[in-house]
């Protein structure tokens, strides 16, 4: 089998003494080594034939590039996983900690193999071969030449730099071999813990970027620019390590410019030194960057360079963000993060990679502006710390970063650490710390996880975090702790991860409730759409629930939804089949992620940030997701949406007090609120109207809901507020019962606690059905296109939790991503409302967008 060479070559200039890069993407094969038993330097030569390899490119792991080439059905589809070699491990339990199985095909090494060219116009250059990480060890050999043991390249978060000037053959083809081993349970890997399974390979392969360096004899690495904000200036220390790739010692000046300031210094690098340059330059008034919705995200350039002998040996332009992030710990014994010296509630949710580590720039970009839409402010990374791109659009977007290790593994097993491990964790804090500390989107690095590591292991790390000028504070672990090397760690971990009632945020004040900062919890389950359930089972399968639906739960204590199951019986009535069933649960968890978001709204800055656990899925899941693996929003994304907006009115479970929430930085005065409160048959029970002065990042109480005689069993609250202007910037409308949930708080832990009461809101299934009328238009918005959705309810009845779809054509699928103004809401009889949407225009092809309607009980 043959293989075409595809390269992608940037030049910097490079007849003036500039870099050049080339990306090592297309044109590889990979073969596992129980069929390859050549040596590696027969493998990494020229005149090597692979025959009946595997076409792959690069990121991949090798079961990314089997399924690429048909060897393996779609391995998210049904329960096809388990029907790969070496899968028979019980369902739900931790691969990764788990030695692999002796008849799998991924016990064994397998074989990465690429050639490339290098342009004449290199000879005389320095050159540097790159991978910004290897699942998890290699032996590299190129051109015949082993470049590094598996003893030495190993470590999932290490980025490995080789200098091969003198090994690469300008104008010629060279060969480049990676012998990849898999990780094992006593290795610092990658795990998904109990959020979904793990690939049989558990992820083995060149997961990032494989590429080669050019430069003069200096090369500049990792420059980064770091902040404090004094009043107007902004005092900015910049930072780059320079490398001497020669045997004598240079001299030369280092420049970096931003804007229209400039800041040099002369250097004497001695023959392969390694060392890291500090310059600082002030800037007056600057524009900064703030996270989404609070400010511009205000992106500055830096050019840095290294001149010698009149020629710049390397140059690197950097976009970096002026802002300074840092945090307290508050009276409570909470962490309180600060933006530009503004407090700021973090309101996040906690990302995952894809189950096979696929990277896919306009994907991630798909996902984010979901994060945006529904104005979270900040992501979770739990040892999935992605790709470039993934920062530089957190950058963009203004959505901030809590990066860090991996849980439930080798990562916290420090009793069973080796002195290699330490110095292990150690290069792999440094290496990804130099990687990110340039993005302005960075919030903290938790160097523990579910546990703050040892003291020797804080050492380590609080050395390198030192070393290398991490700029932003950093934490211990995702639990309440207290280190000698951090102090306390002022977060904590206490679940909820399983259902609990709506007013379980604002009552608990032991666990998971609204106080503190929560760095991973949720309302519980998060069934998807039924297109989604049909997408990812079979149809023998799509009803009643079964073994193939629980495959698609979690892992551990989460492998059903049976909990979820059974407070959504109690609360609404038994699912009479699939479509009832997924209507249900969008209904559950709309309220259940909205009232969680807006507890803790509500109890700001008592409350100081919430992670949901978890924003999105490694693949398609029943569990955890804001919206589902197949980019489809439903009632959880729309009540994290609602419960999210910068200017909110809001009911409370706790007090029935109403509370206007306002994150932006700056005060609302004479708002209006209208409160009306309704009976099942709408006949309204309560209204009043309040005008309020909102003060700038607040939380303000505008009246308590009095006792009302003659409510039926399920009423309703509805709510608006309006700016001085008049216009209506909020709408919230709730579904309530006389019969409140009552939650078993003896019996409570850090998985949920149970309710032993549950609010009766069946009377909601015996809602008249409504007949609504539907108006839409489409404009072309450059690559986007937009729907205008005009919808009213001409009856007498309450049109209850409407949906929206936009589909292609009147018979075609439901198009997605798609970005909605609002969704699942209430029409009021005689109410009309204009809502709209927006998607790539290429997902409709040549279809003519059609809207389709349904809800709860809409016709």
């Amino acid at each position: 089998m043959r293989f075409g060479l595809a390269l992608s070559v940037a030049f910097c200039g490079l007849a003036s003494g500039q870099g050049l890069r080339i990306d090592l993407r297309e044109g590889w094969s990979i073969q596992t080594s129980a069929k390859v038993t050549d040596p590696g330097e027969e493998i990494s030569s020229v005149r090597y034939r692979p025959l009946d390899w595997y076409a792959a490119s690069v990121p991949s792991t090798v079961i990314a590039a089997l399924v690429k080439n048909n060897v393996y059905p779609d391995t998210y589809f049904g329960m096809n996983l388990r029907s790969i070699p070496g899968t028979k491990y019980g369902i739900g339990m931790n691969f990764a900690n788990m030695a692999m199985p002796e008849d799998s095909p991924f016990r064994a090494a397998w074989w990465y193999r690429t050639q490339f060219q290098v342009p004449s116009s290199a000879k005389g250059k320095a050159l540097w071969l790159n991978f910004d990480a290897i699942n998890y060890r290699a032996n590299i050999w190129l051109n015949g030449r082993r470049l590094a043991s598996s003893d030495e390249a190993a470590g999932m978060y290490r980025m490995f730099e080789f200098d091969v000037t003198g090994m690469v053959q300008a104008g010629e083809m060279n060969t480049l071999a990676v012998e990849v081993f898999p990780p094992t349970p006593n290795d610092l890997g990658l795990t998904f813990v109990d959020w979904n399974p793990m690939t049989a390979d558990k992820d083995m392969g060149l997961v990032r970027d494989a590429y080669l360096l050019g430069s003069g004899p200096v090369a500049i690495r990792h420059p980064f620019v770091s902040t404090h904000l004094d009043g107007a200036t902004a005092h900015l220390s910049v930072y780059a390590r320079l490398i001497n790739s020669t045997a004598s010692a240079v001299d030369g000046v280092l420049t970096a410019r931003i804007g229209k300031s400039t800041v040099t210094k002369k250097m004497r690098l001695a023959a392969r030194e390694s060392v890291q340059a500090e310059m600082q330059l002030n800037v007056e008034h600057p524009d900064l960057w703030w996270p989404y919705p609070l400010g511009p995200q205000n992106l500055q350039q830096m050019q840095v360079w290294f001149e010698s002998g009149g020629r710049i040996s390397d140059r690197h332009d950097v976009t970096f963000g002026i802002r300074e992030v840092t945090s307290e710990i508050d009276a409570q014994k909470h962490r309180l993060f600060k933006i530009n010296g503004k407090n700021i509630l973090i309101r996040g949710g906690g990302w995952t990679q894809d189950l096979m580590l696929r990277v896919n720039d306009e994907r991630e970009d798909q996902e984010l502006r979901y994060a945006q839409e529904m104005n979270l402010n900040a992501i979770r990374l739990e040892g999935k710390l992605m790709n470039d791109h993934f920062f530089q659009a957190c950058d963009r977007k203004g959505i901030l970063v809590i990066a860090g290790w991996c849980c439930c593994s080798y990562w916290e097993r420090w009793k069973n650490w080796k002195p290699e491990d330490y110095t292990a964790a150690g290069e792999a804090l440094r290496d990804q710390i130099r990687r990110l500390q340039s993005h302005p989107s960075l919030l903290t690095f938790l160097y523990g996880s579910d546990n703050s590591p040892n003291k020797r292991a804080e050492e380590v790390y609080l050395k390198v975090l030192k070393d290398e000028h991490w700029p932003n504070p950093y934490v211990s672990s995702a639990a309440e702790a207290n280190t000698p090397g951090a102090g306390p760690t002022g977060v904590k971990m206490t679940g909820p991860y399983e259902y609990v009632a709506p007013n379980y945020w604002l009552q608990d004040h032991e666990r998971g409730g609204a106080f503190g900062f929560n760095t991973e919890t949720s309302p519980g389950p998060a069934i998807p759409e039924i297109e989604s359930i049909k997408e990812m089972l079979p149809k023998e399968h799509w009803w009643p629930i079964d073994e193939f639906w629980n495959f698609h739960a979690g892992g551990g204590s989460y492998r059903n939804v049976n909990v979820f199951n059974a407070a959504m019986e109690a609360r609404y009535g038994k699912a009479k089949g699939l479509e009832d069933y997924v209507r249900k649960s969008q209904v559950m968890t709309y309220e259940g992620e909205r009232a969680m978001f807006e507890a803790f709204g509500k109890n700001k800055y008592g409350a100081t940030g919430v992670v949901q656990w978890m924003l999105n899925n490694a693949w398609p899941s029943l569990i955890w997701h804001l919206y589902d693996y197949y980019l489809r929003p439903g009632g959880g994304y729309f009540g994290t949406k609602k419960a999210n907006e910068p200017l909110h009115v809001q009911y409370s479970y706790d007090d029935q007090s109403i509370v206007v929430v306002n994150s932006y930085y700056r005060a609302f005065a004479s708002c209006k609120v209208t409160v009306k409160v309704y009976n099942l048959d709408l006949r309204e029970e309560f209204s009043k109207v309040v005008t309020v002065d909102v003060p700038a990042d607040s939380s303000t109480s505008v009246l308590k809901l009095p006792p009302i005689d003659g409510l039926s069993r399920t009423y309703f609250v509805k709510l608006a507020l309006e700016d001085s202007s008049a216009k209506l910037v909020s709408s919230n409308f709730y579904w309530l019962s006389t019969q409140p949930d009552v939650s078993n708080w003896a019996k409570g832990n850090g998985r949920y606690t149970p309710i032993q009461t549950y609010a009766d809101m069946k009377d909601l299934e015996n809602l008249p059905a409504a007949q609504v009328s539907v108006a839409s238009r489409t404009d072309a918005r450059g690559s986007d296109e937009a729907v205008r959705v005009t919808i009213s309810n001409p009856t007498s009845q309450l049109a209850f939790f409407v949906h929206l779809t936009v589909r292609k054509g009147k018979d075609g699928e439901d198009i997605k991503p798609i970005y909605w103004d609002d969704n699942y809401f209430p029409l009021m009889p005689g109410e009309k409302r204009e809502i709209g949407a927006a998607y790539s225009r290429k997902l409709m092809g040549s279809a003519k967008a059609v809207v389709a309607v349904d809800g709860w009980n809409v016709k």
